[in-house]
C-alpha cells in the first residue's frame, strides 16, 4: 500500500476502490482508516472537500472528479462506475463549498462524557474530525452548550462572554454540580487545518440564522417526527477524545491495584 499520498492521490485512490459516488466526509474517513497518509492535520474532512472542489474549480471537466449530489462525488473517469454505489450518508441541502464555509455553526460535538474530562478553569475538550486526526482543543470555543442527565436535557447554556469550557467548568460545581453526566456543544469558531480555533466571522448571513437554529434544536434533541438530521448544519462533527490526565490517572490506578494484589 502506498503511504503519504498526495491529498489528490489518496482521495482518487478512494474513490476508485469504492467503485462509486461517495461524500466528502466518509473519503476522509477512508483516507485517515486505510492510513493513505501519515499526517492528515486537524481537519481531514475539510482538507477532502477544499482539494475537490479546487480541482473541479480550476479543471473543470478535466477534473479527476464529478460532483453528482451535494457534497458527494465520484471519478470522472472511464473506470467510475456508470451506475454509482451512493454513498450511505445522506447529503445535505449545503454543497461542499458551502459546507466548507461553515454557515454559522462550524463544528459541534454531541454526547460528550463528563468523566473523561479533567475539569478546572482551563478543562481540555478535545475532539477528533476522525479517528487518527489530530485532536483540537475545543475549550475556547463559542456558541451553545447544553447539558443532560441521561438523554433528558436539563439545561441549555450560551457561551459569549466566557468560552464554552469555562462555562462547563462552572456547572461541576454551581447549582447543576450533580445534575448532569453528558454534554454537547455547537461552536462558532472555524478551525484551521492545525487544530487551532480561529477568530469568529466578520459577518454573519442573516438569511442563514434561522435554518441554523432549527438544526441546532433537532440535531440536539432528536424529535421523533423530524425524519432528518438538521441539515442546515453544514459543520463538521467532532468525536470526543479522552483527556491524557484521565488515561494517566486511570493507568495509575490500575498499576497500584496490582501492585495491591502482589503484596
Amino acid at each position: 500500500m502506498a503511504k503519504d499520498l498526495p491529498w489528490k492521490k489518496a482521495i482518487e485512490k478512494v474513490l476508485r476502490e469504492n467503485g462509486g459516488a461517495m461524500h466528502y466526509k466518509d473519503i476522509a474517513s477512508q483516507i485517515v482508516s486505510q492510513k493513505l497518509r501519515t499526517s492528515v492535520g486537524a481537519t481531514p474532512s475539510a482538507t477532502v472537500s477544499a482539494n475537490i472542489t479546487y480541482s473541479i474549480k480550476q479543471q473543470q471537466e478535466k477534473s479527476p472528479f464529478r460532483r453528482v449530489s451535494p457534497g458527494t462525488f465520484i471519478l470522472n473517469d472511464p473506470l467510475a462506475s456508470s451506475s454509482p454505489k451512493q454513498s450511505s450518508r445522506i447529503p445535505g441541502s449545503n454543497d461542499a463549498t458551502t459546507e466548507e464555509q461553515y454557515t454559522i455553526i462550524s463544528s459541534f460535538g454531541m454526547f460528550w462524557q463528563r468523566d473523561i474530562v479533567e475539569w478546572n478553569s482551563k478543562a481540555k475538550l478535545l475532539g477528533m474530525q476522525e479517528i487518527g486526526a489530530e485532536p483540537v482543543d475545543f475549550h475556547d470555543q463559542l456558541g451553545i452548550y447544553l447539558l443532560y442527565d441521561g438523554r433528558e436535557v436539563i439545561y441549555v447554556g450560551r457561551a459569549t462572554a466566557r468560552p464554552i469550557g469555562k462555562r462547563l467548568h462552572e456547572h461541576t460545581y454551581d447549582r447543576l454540580a450533580t445534575r448532569w453526566d453528558r454534554f454537547s456543544w455547537f461552536g462558532l469558531k472555524p478551525v484551521s487545518d492545525d487544530g487551532k480555533l480561529r477568530p469568529l466571522p466578520v459577518t454573519i448571513d442573516s438569511n442563514a440564522i434561522v435554518p441554523a437554529l432549527e438544526a441546532i434544536l433537532i440535531e440536539a434533541l432528536e424529535p421523533r417526527q423530524n425524519r432528518k438530521r438538521g441539515d442546515d448544519l453544514a459543520a463538521v462533527e467532532f468525536l470526543q477524545k479522552e483527556d491524557p490526565a484521565i488515561v494517566k490517572k486511570k493507568t495509575q490506578a490500575l498499576l497500584e491495584n496490582a501492585l495491591r494484589k502482589l503484596s
